[in-house]
């Protein structure tokens, strides 16, 4: 297994352990809030780390494989779902934009399996990108905020941070379904599916 690929695994195994991370603050002892927003921000800076460097790693020393090419997705779809569990039950996320991107992202691995079959790739679009940006400064917000209110005075600034995070859970989840809507529609168009035994 090559450099890029380790990362990925990394990135997997980081993935329970910040849950594990988030359900500490549950058991309510003194320093529980502060522990688990520590593992929490550790493990979510590492794995965007990880992420950052595997592609780029893989990229400059043509160390692309069949292997990360399916891993990457998997754990990339592995850790936003992971990490919007712990925000909807901290009740920063809205419910209805956890389901929209839930059901995205699932949609997606199954499309991606099926164009697999076809040995077709899935063709890029600018709601994807657009998704793939608001994840990420939803996710750091988010981070930012659990990190807050764990260190910093309570104060008017909780309801306007949440407010924030209300716009971005709405932007991510609204990129996320156009971005699926378009797949679709390419996939379609294209008739990558159509040589398919039913």
């Amino acid at each position: 297994m090559n450099v890029p690929n380790k990362l990925t695994v990394l990135r997997l195994i980081l993935v329970p352990v910040f849950f594990i991370g988030y359900q500490i603050r549950s058991l309510g002892f003194a320093s529980a809030s502060v522990i688990s927003t520590i593992i929490m921000v550790v493990c979510y800076a590492i794995a965007e780390l990880s992420d950052l460097l595997d592609g780029k790693i893989a990229r400059k020393y043509n160390l692309v494989t069949d292997l990360g090419k399916v891993l990457d997705p998997f754990a990339d779809t592995l850790s936003h779902l992971t990490f919007f569990v712990c925000f909807f039950g901290y009740g920063i996320m809205p419910a209805w934009t956890f389901i929209i991107i839930m059901w995205r992202e699932f949609g997606i691995l199954f499309l991606r399996m099926l164009m697999m079959k076809t040995g077709k790739a899935m063709p890029a679009n600018i709601f994807g990108k657009s998704k793939t940006v608001f994840y990420a400064i939803t996710t750091f917000l988010a981070i930012l905020f659990v990190t807050l209110e764990a260190f910093a005075a309570p104060g008017q600034w909780i309801g306007t941070f949440r407010t924030v995070l209300y716009v971005f859970f709405s932007l991510a989840a609204v990129a996320s379904l156009l971005s699926f809507v378009t797949y679709l529609k390419d996939i379609f168009k294209s008739k990558a599916l159509s040589g398919m035994t039913r």
